[in-house]
């Protein structure tokens, strides 16, 4: 059995988990906001502890690719690429806004569109279409909110699903009217609506270069990983060659 280990970080909180690629086998959570660099390396040490498990039993790391702030991405990759590289595994990235769509799934019945909406400040998000699926069927793209937008899609659907931590702002500003026919769930990225994606990747057998792979920000700012804190979560870790040797 293959086992993956996830990390979201994308917005203001970040969660970690251990998967099978069918279901989460530990997880853990933060919703402290900007916390990434002080709280990642410990939840993922945290999650492996629970599941009885090291790095080097892990097949590949999965982490949300973006959009999304500059410091969460950036957080999430450093320490995605740290366990990879010192753990000899692969990388694989998911996007943010497919992550929130797989989390929308099954919320409604019928002929409707799942809308992620990740905040970008004032009425800005970047959003994308998808099926009740999770399938993406329109390019990622930012968008100015105001109480026309998505009026092609409410005309051409029975129901609208909008999530996400840009789901909110939307929701004020539209008609009443279409509330009738719309479902708004605030909220952040979180691990759970990482393995669907997570399974698609690895049966298409889409893996990232970890030395190159980059994430798609939004805004600009740096934040990093501490050294302390990537030598803490490896400490003690043989790597794969020598846990294969045992």
């Amino acid at each position: 059995m293959s086992l993956y280990i996830l990390i979201e970080s994308a917005t203001e909180g970040c969660s970690v988990a251990i998967t099978d690629s069918e279901k989460i086998i530990s997880c853990q959570k933060s919703d402290e906001p900007r916390c990434q660099a002080s709280r990642l390396v410990p939840m993922i040490g945290e999650a492996m502890k629970s599941a009885g498990i090291k790095a080097s039993d892990c097949e590949a790391v999965a982490v949300s690719e973006g959009p999304g702030s500059y410091t969460g991405l950036r957080v999430g990759l450093s320490t995605a690429k740290g366990i990879c590289f010192g753990a000899s595994l692969k990388l694989i990235g998911i996007n943010t806004l497919d992550i929130l769509a797989n989390m929308g799934c099954g919320r409604l019945s019928g002929r409707h569109l799942i809308i992620p909406m990740i905040d970008a400040r004032r009425m800005e998000v970047y959003s994308a279409l998808y099926t009740g699926e999770g399938e993406r069927i329109s390019e990622i793209s930012p968008i100015i909110l105001d109480e026309n937008s998505f009026s092609q899609e409410f005309n051409e659907y029975d129901s609208l699903l909008f999530i996400g931590d840009g789901a909110d702002k939307f929701c004020r500003i539209l008609p009443e009217e279409k509330k009738e026919r719309a479902l708004f769930i605030q909220c952040s990225p979180d691990v759970s609506g990482m393995v669907a994606p997570l399974r698609r990747k690895i049966a298409a057998g889409e893996y990232e270069d970890v030395a190159y792979f980059e994430p798609f920000y939004l805004k600009d700012f740096v934040a990093g990983v501490s050294k302390k804190s990537m030598n803490a979560l490896f400490s003690g870790l043989p790597s794969k060659q020598q846990h294969q040797d045992q």
